[in-house]
């Protein structure tokens, strides 16, 4: 006989929300966001969902608001209040972009020992220092698109903040890293491939990986992993003088970070990188859906995709494999890789560009140009 059903706490009403978006926004810690986000902050991120928002900007938005509400119980004592008072803007600022320095002979500079403790026990926080002035400015910015997405107008514009956030900056100035210490150039890739010689599930799917990623230009760590068979299109073999024929795929971007989806993106992939993909997809038979995916334990091929980060784990577990220092490598010197590849080959920007689908001349030539710049003439006048 079936037992009634007992009425649903708070928490656990919003935890079984959270769990309707889970197909679109991945969230590995649904009880903690349930107990940290409000009711209205599930249904504006379930409105969000359905409005059709990037996959990529719901888990930014998601993830910054759960440190903003975070932030403010352990540092007011209550949730944020929409719209948020320019007080309180200020004070996440000052909590955030301090001088180091300064904090060494006044310890009631920057955040409160009280809030640091408590982000850092739920893991919010994990290293030490100020934060870097493009992850406040992001925070805000996104604290600033859920106010109006609720219809509210906050102080995000106001020059008080602007002042704040620029005095801050210029007290405690910091080196700007690039995502990944160290690109991954055509030297550096073959390393990586290197360790992923035999033919095991593991070793094929992550050499198709590596390949894929660079060869198409650089493609984002979302991307690839969540490529679908369905974005793969057959083309002509590419003649080659005195050899066989080369293969080529074509892929079709859809959404990405700088495009919509609307225009139909396409990348190429030539040779050596399609015979990965396709020796990899062979061996897991792949026929639809997802192409890359999780491994389990006893080799068994998930039907899910995997998750972006993995692509990164992927990246630093080859890394340390092939000698290197895994942490001087993220699954962005891939991208930043390919393009300082391109430079070091004499291959123009603008055809670089293609590939790599850069909207930014100025983005692309930091990578293009580091090589050169290093090495070239305007360096060495003396």
């Amino acid at each position: 006989m079936l037992k009634p059903k007992t009425s649903l706490t708070a928490v656990e009403r919003r935890a079984e929300e959270l769990d309707t978006i889970a197909a679109v926004l991945p969230i590995e810690r649904r009880d903690e966001l349930a107990e940290l986000l409000s009711d209205q902050d599930v249904e504006t991120l379930r409105h969000l969902v359905n409005q059709g928002m990037g996959d990529n900007t719901l888990r930014a938005l998601t993830s910054d608001l759960t440190y903003l509400e975070a932030w403010g119980l352990a540092a007011t004592g209550r949730s944020l209040p929409w719209p948020a008072p320019e007080a309180l803007l200020l004070k996440f600022v000052a909590h955030h972009l301090w001088d180091p320095e300064r904090r060494t002979a006044d310890p009631d500079h920057g955040m409160p020992v009280d809030v640091d403790e408590s982000l850092r026990s739920q893991g919010f926080l994990k290293s030490v220092g100020p934060h870097a002035p493009a992850t406040v400015r992001r925070r805000l910015a996104n604290w600033s698109t859920l106010t109006k997405w609720r219809g509210f107008d906050g102080a995000f514009a106001s020059p008080a903040l602007k002042s704040a956030i620029r005095l801050a900056i210029r007290a405690a100035p910091r080196q700007r890293l690039r995502k990944s210490a160290k690109a991954v150039t055509g030297d550096v890739l073959a390393k990586l491939l290197a360790t992923c010689a035999t033919d095991s599930l593991r070793d094929l799917r992550d050499r198709a990986i590596l390949m894929v990623a660079f060869g198409s230009g650089g493609r984002r760590r979302s991307e690839i992993a969540g490529l679908r068979y369905e974005q793969l299109s057959v083309e002509p073999p590419i003649p080659v003088e005195n050899g066989a024929p080369l293969p080529s795929l074509a892929i079709h971007l859809g959404r990405t970070k700088t495009s919509s989806g609307e225009e139909d993106d396409i990348v190429y992939l030539t040779g050596r990188p399609v015979e990965a993909l396709n020796a990899w997809m062979v061996a897991a038979k792949i026929e639809t859906g997802s192409v890359f995916r999780a491994i389990g334990r006893w080799g068994t091929v998930s039907k899910r995709a995997i998750d972006p980060q993995s692509i990164n784990a992927i990246l630093k577990q080859r890394a340390e494999l092939a000698g290197f220092e895994s942490g001087e490598f993220s699954a962005h010197g891939l991208r930043s890789g390919y393009l300082t590849e391109a430079a070091n080959r004499g291959i123009p920007l603008p055809e670089a560009m293609e590939q790599s689908r850069h909207r930014s001349v100025q983005q692309a030539s930091n990578y293009y140009n580091s090589e050169k710049r290093r090495s070239g003439r305007a360096a060495s006048m003396l």
